[in-house]
């Protein structure tokens, strides 16, 4: 049983350190993430990683992935489509093709590179909008563009992620051929069609007239689960069949109800250890020996996703000023590059002597993001001011 006191020791120190990060201003995925760090291998060493976090960690980021589709607002994508694409495809593109240079020029194997450029491919927008929330501006065209473009950024990346997994990491199926695994994967990308279109609606529905308490919760379950499950038996990520899960629900009537009930469930227990087992996985040593790369791979993932995404900006006929908030609106990386960190580890994508730094970087491109989308919103405003 003494799985419990851990658990209960996991718990407490998300939730204290979680309440300090949010306390001075920075995301609550950082308290926990340091809570891992300061608890586990690296410093105290009291939380060893175990079967049991790595199999609470998984269910936190299904459950994660399927809460991010959850919110995925649809309506604002079509109406900033364009611009949206744009922003997020050249961003993705200039990005990928940078780090993937870089990481080649540093001794990394091409998939190996590939990966890495996959890792600060991913936005974590939920930052940006308290920044836009707090300075009036999530309504604007520039918000909408960067809440449009970050719908688009995680879809990209899950499903390049997911291929990546499927065909290059060490759960690939070795026994089926390539090309009858890419049929199958493709075919499940028709059916995700299908379940947002039709079963979705169908199981809530039924799910809303059964008697058990919370019917519509488990309702929603089944359909991450059993679409997270159906992606791993195919070979891609089980995180995308839990992200268009969680869209499909939120093309629902009961989108509100899940989603508040899902985020009790997950931040309650799941989505803490799911952070915690990323500090937990850490080691300082070999850190400094990796400075510059820190240094550089920081500087490249602030730069490539400003620039990349403010051209994408400017090539939708965006005005400067529109494209340099837009372009600091989708630096930050947050939880969804610590998602793909941590996958990519997990299926040997990503070697363990690299693994610290890497996230480190995301940690820094975390932190620096919120001040570099103020500086660009207050120098939008004193133009027009002007």
């Amino acid at each position: 049983m003494g799985y419990l006191g851990v658990l209960a020791l996991i718990l407490l120190a998300t939730l204290l350190l979680s309440h300090f990060s949010l306390k001075i201003g920075i995301p609550a995925v950082i308290g926990e993430l340091v809570a891992g760090i300061v608890f586990g291998p690296a410093l105290l060493n009291w939380i060893q990683p175990s079967h049991m976090i790595s199999e609470f960690s998984e269910i936190g980021v299904i459950v994660l992935m399927f809460i991010a589709g959850l919110e995925s607002d649809l309506t604002m994508l079509k109406k900033y489509f364009r611009p949206a694409v744009l922003v997020a495809v050249i961003g993705v593109i200039v990005l990928t093709g940078v780090i993937f240079a870089f990481a080649s020029a540093w001794g990394f194997s091409s998939v190996a590179a590939a990966f890495l450029g996959i890792t600060y491919a991913a936005t974590s927008v939920s930052i940006s909008v308290e920044v836009l929330k707090e300075l009036n501006a999530l309504d604007s065209k520039s918000g909408a563009t960067i809440l449009g473009a970050a719908v688009v950024d995680d879809i990209l990346t899950v499903i390049i992620l997911s291929v990546a997994v499927g065909v290059f990491g060490t759960g690939a199926k070795t026994a089926v051929p390539l090309w009858l695994t890419l049929i199958e994967q493709v075919l499940y990308f028709g059916l995700i069609y299908l379940v947002v279109k039709w079963l979705a609606p169908l199981v809530m529905h039924l799910a809303q007239h059964l008697l058990p308490v919370a019917s519509v919760t488990l309702g929603s379950l089944l359909l991450c689960l059993g679409m997270a499950y159906l992606a791993d038996l195919l070979g891609l990520s089980a995180v995308i069949g839990a992200f268009f899960a969680g869209v499909a629900v939120s093309e629902t009537k009961y989108r509100a109800e899940v989603d508040q009930a899902l985020e009790a469930i997950g931040y309650g227990v799941f989505i803490p250890v799911f952070f915690v087992s990323i500090g937990l996985n850490m080691r300082f040593v070999g850190v400094l020996h990796d400075f510059w790369f820190i240094v550089i791979l920081t500087g490249l993932a602030l730069l490539t996703k400003w620039l990349g995404c403010g051209a994408g900006a400017k090539f939708a006929g965006m005005a400067w000023s529109d494209a340099n908030i837009i372009g600091s609106g989708m630096v930050s990386r947050g939880e969804m590059a610590l998602i793909v960190a941590q996958i990519g580890f997990d299926a040997h994508l990503l070697h363990r002597d690299f693994y610290s730094s890497v996230i480190i970087v995301i940690v820094l491109t975390t932190l620096i993001a919120p001040f570099m989308l103020k500086a660009a919103l207050k120098r939008q405003a004193k133009e027009i001011d002007e």
